[in-house]
């Protein structure tokens, strides 16, 4: 943990269809608000949140309130027994619902890929809650070679035997693309895919959540979300893209430059998709950014 961090509760959020979402809630004395939310990409849980959001909430990264959300089928957020409802729209109602239940009623939101996604038509559907947003290795334009990579691995991955083998199964993944990350990083991220029940491995994301690919046509450009971009014209705005990304392309980061030239933007070297954020730099670049939304929010 980071020094002076506040330790996290672990919260639990009923849903309107029935799951319930796992929710850890790093919240220091004094602090500074509007609170991060943080919503990570498609098979990943809240965990991989916890560097960021250890520095954030310590004195040294501002002294933030943080909030991290698995959704549904994802960690240890309740699995949905209707995988059609692995649906961004009911995702983002989901995080309606948790932050009307912990009393927040404005914040500032980082999302991963499809967290990201999830920050837009948050900030379409109730644009009074968004403060700012920081968009993890996702943009209007969604590169389809990216989602096949990720649609072929959620369906052929094997359940290791050890930690060893779950280990060496991240690297082979993702070694080519994350040069900038060591056997260390790659053992923290299996232990944040995969759970030990006994001598059994358990995936931590719902095998069903393939079936989110369903009725894509991933050999054809998917249509671009531009208007949900371009709808953050009023709302402070950060985007994070990893160097190797398959998912964000330096052309479409180009273009989000340019259609909002007051966008905080930092390429990850040694990154694809999608970046950590457990660097120092990105950090900093993080914790900057929410301060300035600070700032404007008490101006």
């Amino acid at each position: 943990m980071t020094s002076g961090a506040s330790a996290p509760q672990d919260r639990r959020v009923a849903t309107i269809h029935g799951p319930s979402l796992h929710v850890r809630d790093w919240t220091p004395a004094d602090a500074e608000s509007p609170p991060v939310v943080c919503l990570p990409g498609l098979s990943r849980p809240l965990e991989d949140f916890t560097e960021l959001a250890e520095h954030l909430a310590s004195p040294e990264g501002g002294g933030r309130r943080v909030l991290a959300i698995s959704a549904r089928g994802r960690g240890l957020s309740d699995r949905d027994p209707d995988p059609k409802r692995y649906d961004v729209t009911v995702e983002t109602g989901d995080i309606l619902t948790v932050l009307d239940a912990l009393g927040v009623g404005r914040a500032i939101l980082v999302g991963t890929s499809r967290g990201g996604m999830q920050a837009m038509m948050l900030a379409a559907i109730r644009p009074s809650v968004v403060a700012g947003i920081v968009l993890n290795d996702i943009g209007p334009v969604i590169e389809p070679d990216g989602l096949i990579r990720i649609r072929d691995y959620l369906k052929e991955r094997a359940a290791p035997r050890n930690w060893r083998e779950a280990t060496d199964a991240v690297a082979a993944l993702m070694a080519e693309r994350f040069t900038a990350l060591g056997s260390t990083d790659f053992e923290r991220i299996a232990r944040r895919t995969w759970r030990q029940e006994g001598h059994e491995f358990v995936a931590l994301a719902d095998p069903a959540l393939v079936r989110t690919f369903e009725g894509l046509d991933l050999t054809k450009p998917l249509p671009p979300l531009w208007t949900l971009f371009d709808a953050l014209a009023a709302t402070p705005l950060m985007a994070i893209r990893g160097s190797a990304s398959d998912i964000l392309s330096a052309e479409t980061f180009a273009a989000m430059r340019a259609r909002r030239p007051d966008m905080a933007a930092i390429e990850v070297p040694g990154e694809g998709h999608a970046p950590q954020l457990a660097d120092r730099p990105t950090f900093d670049a993080i914790a900057a950014f929410v301060a300035e939304v600070a700032a404007r929010e008490r101006a």
